[in-house]
């Protein structure tokens, strides 16, 4: 393993923070915990500290819960976690999981659709999805975590689908903050 290799690249893309590995609800916590602790020692605002951290808790559960419902084994339920300062000082968060192809499609024209939207539309759009009523049938969360996610960030969010031999495909989201 080339560690000082990783920590060249780490340093050239500026990364804080990064994990590769099966994700649960304790290691959320605890990477959770030490991102929080880095950004105050950072002396990051605490707005833009509360929506990186936001940011990086509704990803990673998203990751974990969708493996879980998905049955996913260890290296199946890994997940990608990063988070950046990009060069104009603006956090950059970054996560990938597996996905099934279609579901992965899904949540790529769902940025697609957000990434559409000014401020006060993503707003309109986060009061709406808040009134409907939640399918208790539905096998997903009702919606208003990617909402969030783009509301604060400062920059539209990014989606990509890289396509598996298996069937599957490789997700991946950034919200710049």
């Amino acid at each position: 393993m080339d560690l000082l290799g990783m920590r060249e690249s780490y340093l050239r893309q500026r990364i804080m923070l990064c994990f590769n590995g099966p994700i649960s609800r304790s290691l959320i916590e605890e990477i959770g915990n030490a991102l929080r602790n880095y950004l105050h020692s950072q002396d990051a605002a605490p707005s833009a500290a509360m929506d990186v951290f936001a940011a990086y808790i509704e990803m990673t559960q998203n990751i974990r819960h969708y493996a879980l419902r998905q049955g996913y084994d260890e290296e199946g339920a890994s997940a990608t976690v990063a988070v950046a300062r990009n060069e104009r000082g603006h956090y950059v968060v970054s996560a990938g999981n597996l996905v099934e192809r279609e579901d992965g499609e899904r949540v790529v024209a769902t940025i697609e659709t957000l990434r559409g939207l000014d401020k006060q539309a993503l707003k309109q759009a986060y009061k709406q999805q808040l009134r409907q009523p939640r399918d208790a049938a539905s096998r997903t969360g009702a919606g208003l975590g990617l909402l969030d996610i783009a509301r604060k960030s400062s920059e539209p969010m990014e989606a990509s689908l890289e396509p598996l031999p298996d069937g599957r495909g490789f997700l991946s989201l950034t919200a710049i903050i």
